[in-house]
């Protein structure tokens, strides 16, 4: 068992900055793929960013890239994304997924993560 625990949303104004957290905890040894995702009131989950869970090959989808981070923080198992230049158009409940297994498969199709954490809400004003 993965446990997920998101922390860092809130109220931000547009043009504004947050920093996402995600702690995994439990089998975190079987974990090999770590990303965001976001889902909006009436729409389908997408995906945000994806970072391996040792570190690198960072992947952004079009809407956030230049604009938002994904990162790893070995010493606190943790998986941060940084957000800027935040638009009324990011507001959504924000998750982090987990992928375990031996299969080192890159994807950004939610149906393919184990483990979630419970979501944090993220708004942005105009």
């Amino acid at each position: 068992q993965v446990q997920l625990v998101e922390s860092g949303g809130g109220l931000v104004q547009a043009g504004g900055s947050l920093r996402l957290s995600c702690a995994a905890s439990g089998r975190t040894s079987s974990i090999y793929l770590m990303a965001w995702f976001r889902q909006a009131p009436g729409k389908e989950r997408e995906f945000v960013a994806r970072i391996w869970w040792s570190g690198g090959s960072e992947y952004y989808a079009d809407s956030v890239k230049g604009r938002f981070t994904i990162s790893r923080d070995n010493a606190k198992n943790t998986v941060n994304l940084q957000m800027n230049s935040l638009k009324p158009e990011d507001t959504a409940v924000y998750y982090c997924a987990a992928r375990l297994g031996m299969a080192m498969v890159l994807t950004n199709t939610p149906m393919e993560y184990n483990y979630w954490g419970q979501g944090t809400q993220v708004t942005v004003s105009s």
